[in-house]
């Protein structure tokens, strides 16, 4: 009898330490049950073949090793993003459907159109940042502009016909680098929006416009290659690792110059907190590897490095700015 309470009591002193160890123990990654049990759409709001499609491309890649899923993407372009983000905004909350933001979707577009439809603050829940990159400043290989100051000095010049430049769409990232050029510049010039890259670097290739402001990704292959159009500067406040010989606005002749786009990750808001918090850590991973940085890197954009509740941080900041610029320099959409 004596034997068997030593045993039964050494028994639940066993099972009181191994309770303390697991308390003690990290509690894994809490997985959002079920989730995800078929393909996650990603929707990026511009057409194929631009900055915003390549990232889209590459988050989507990235999010499939941590989800164990198919990760699709589907190009929804139209109102400098609008629509593709207020499709996203208004579709189920269950995880399924992502949508591709950018400095202009989520910061600058509700600056300048009077109807937009979704609140990208209110309607969206950020999960990454997917990348930053430079824009760029090219123009045809055939055209007599190859410095910022070529530029500035034919603006000034253009009396009887405004120079012309190009963006992928009218409130894009873009489309602002341009406009900023102008009030830095001091000149006005006329903004010809493109639905996208493919359709504004021929154009400008062909000359029938003059520059063509654009996410450096979406032209940098075409400028390297050096055939169709020839860059004339980077738009960030450091030169670009993928073009080192191309010179920033800011050392080109506009001292303070300093613009950079960048591209996230949302689901609609009231998607359940352990898929947001699921997204997030697949994200995290995707984005950490070597293989995105050496990708990235090769197409002048860097991977990102906030997530979640940093993200929004980072977007207030953002709208701070980019609001204020549209309101001083009265831009409208239109």
């Amino acid at each position: 009898m004596t034997h068997s309470l030593h045993r039964r009591a050494g028994r639940r002193a066993l099972a009181a330490a191994a309770l303390a160890v697991l308390a003690a123990a990290p509690i894994p990654a809490v997985q959002a049950a079920g989730y995800p049990e078929h393909p996650v759409t990603v929707v990026v709001p511009y057409p194929p073949g631009g900055g915003a499609d390549i990232f889209g491309r590459a988050i989507a890649n990235a999010l499939q090793p941590a989800l164990k899923q198919t990760v699709l993407v589907e190009n929804k372009p139209g109102a400098g993003g609008n629509i593709g983000m207020a499709y996203v905004a208004r579709a189920k909350a269950d995880g399924y459907t992502l949508g591709l933001g950018t400095i202009g979707t989520q910061t600058i577009n509700q600056f300048l159109y009077s109807n937009m439809t979704f609140d990208p603050e209110r309607d969206l829940v950020p999960i990454a940042l997917v990348s930053t990159t430079p824009n760029v400043i090219a123009v045809s290989a055939k055209s007599p502009y190859r410095t910022v100051a070529d530029v500035i000095q034919a603006a000034r010049q253009s009396r009887d016909r405004k120079l012309t430049y190009a963006s992928p769409g009218v409130g894009s990232s873009v489309h602002l680098t341009g406009a900023y050029f102008e009030a830095m510049a001091g000149v006005t010039m006329l903004h010809v929006p493109f639905k996208g890259t493919s359709a504004s670097l021929p154009a400008v290739a062909g000359g029938q416009v003059d520059l063509l402001f654009d996410n450096l990704p979406g032209a940098l292959a075409q400028i390297k290659d050096g055939n169709l159009v020839r860059g004339v500067a980077v738009t960030s406040a450091a030169r670009d690792s993928s073009l080192p010989d191309l010179p920033t606005v800011a050392e080109s002749g506009l001292p303070g110059f300093d613009v950079t786009a960048w591209f996230a990750l949302y689901a609609p808001r009231g998607t359940p907190e352990p898929v947001v918090r699921q997204l997030i850590e697949a994200a995290r991973s995707g984005l950490a590897t070597s293989a995105i940085a050496t990708n990235f890197a090769t197409m002048g954009a860097r991977p990102g490095t906030l997530f979640g509740a940093d993200l929004a941080a980072f977007e207030r900041q953002e709208r701070a700015k980019w609001g204020g610029l549209i309101k001083d320099k009265g831009i409208t959409a239109q």
